[in-house]
């Protein structure tokens, strides 16, 4: 146990439920992207099986090794072709933004009903103290991971959302000096990774706002209920 805590950043007695968490946020993220390509008319995803909640087809190894260790990862990429749609900027735009707004909905729903749980006296009705804790704490790590996704993904740097809603505003010369940095993006995400001052300015204060969302949305519903 001392050895799996000592390279896993999770908390041990968290593991469980951000992988839980985990499964259901990268899968929901992935199927928004694929979801709304379709709808606007790129049926790549569709035709790779992607398009679907099952989330085996939507996972990259390493980047959830990776989450579990460094805390952050990623999952596999939904392939998209702009060209398949009639408006490729503005279309890509909202494509792309599906998956982060998926994670800002699924947090937002999950302080609404862990709120309404807490209000409503569930928890304290269950027997069992191990229950009540575990309930509060799926609860917490659902939320928190969620808010922190979906920040996290508009970072602008490739291959996240960002980066892409960014690609697609971007004026048509600039896109071209945008692009020859992508080789690069898994190098600096390991020097995000490893270098402390780098990540004092990136999934410190991302952790950190996911906090504070988390914290006053839960507040304003339990207010809302109560």
């Amino acid at each position: 146990m001392d050895f799996l805590q000592s390279i896993i950043r999770m908390p041990l007695d968290q593991l469980p439920f951000l992988l839980v968490t985990i499964l259901i946020a990268f899968t929901v993220h992935e199927f928004s992207h694929a979801y709304f390509a379709n709808r606007f008319g790129d049926p790549t995803a569709r035709l790779l099986g992607r398009m679907t909640l099952n989330p085996a087809v939507h996972f990259d190894v390493f980047g959830i090794i990776l989450l579990l260790i460094a805390g952050f990862g990623w999952a596999r990429p939904v392939p998209v072709n702009r060209d398949n749609f009639s408006r490729p900027r503005l279309m890509g735009i909202i494509v792309s933004a599906a998956g982060p707004i998926s994670n800002l909905l699924m947090a937002i729903i999950g302080c609404l009903i862990y709120a309404l749980l807490i209000a409503t006296g569930v928890f304290d009705a269950i027997p069992s103290g191990k229950g009540q804790e575990a309930g509060q704490l799926f609860f917490s790590v659902f939320t928190f991971w969620n808010f922190f996704l979906f920040l996290f993904n508009l970072i602008p740097l490739p291959p996240l959302d960002g980066y892409r809603i960014v690609e697609d505003l971007a004026p048509r010369p600039l896109r071209g000096r945008l692009q020859r940095i992508e080789q690069w993006a898994m190098f600096l995400f390991l020097l995000i990774v490893f270098i402390p001052a780098l990540q004092a300015y990136t999934i410190t204060p991302l952790s950190m706002w996911a906090y504070i969302m988390r914290s006053d949305t839960l507040n304003f519903f339990y207010q809302l209920f109560t």
